[in-house]
């Protein structure tokens, strides 16, 4: 079992950090990255198949975790829509390949973004946060001559934090460019 940099980061540097920020007793109140989760909903996958199994290898690529089609749950006529039909491709990333992934986003995914401020700090209320991102073509492992439609996804980190502020604090101790207010 190796340990990213971010990992040990975290154990080394961030822990102390918010123990002291937010005053715990112990450092297991510290949160944590629990997981991060990256969904792309594809409703033009309706009329085509293809675009189920490209956004699959193209998000397996970029997480380097194998990702999963997720189903509709019911019928809706307006959408050509069966129940079971694949509607979106996800990918659910824990422990090392969750750090490895975090570090590639904020070191190298990120800074490709053009005219890019940061991201806004708007969290959930329970300490997590979504990011949404407009193209794939971000990532170093997507092949642009190879794309033939620009997908966005959403990429959730959740967290432990009970609060906003320390869900936070925690992120932006891991390197996530959250715009300044």
């Amino acid at each position: 079992m190796s340990s990213t940099s971010l990992q040990k980061d975290y154990k080394e540097r961030i822990v102390p950090a918010l123990v002291k920020e937010f005053n715990y007793t112990s450092v297991m109140q510290v949160p944590r990255l629990k997981k991060i989760v990256i969904n792309q909903g594809l409703g033009a996958a309706t009329q085509d198949k293809k675009i189920i199994e490209t956004a699959i290898n193209e998000l397996t690529a970029i997480t380097g975790q194998k990702a999963v089609a997720t189903l509709s749950k019911k019928d809706i006529s307006n959408f050509k829509l069966r129940k079971k039909m694949p509607i979106g491709v996800m990918v659910t990333l824990r422990r090392e390949k969750m750090y490895e992934f975090l570090e590639r986003l904020v070191r190298v995914a990120l800074p490709r973004i053009r005219d890019f401020k940061g991201i806004d700090s708007k969290l959930d209320g329970r300490g997590n946060y979504t990011l949404g991102i407009t193209e794939q073509i971000i990532f170093p492992e997507i092949n642009i001559d190879a794309i033939n439609k620009m997908m966005g996804m959403n990429i959730t980190f959740v967290t432990s934090a009970q609060t906003d502020e320390e869900g936070f604090a925690l992120l932006k101790q891991f390197g996530l460019p959250f715009k300044k207010n």
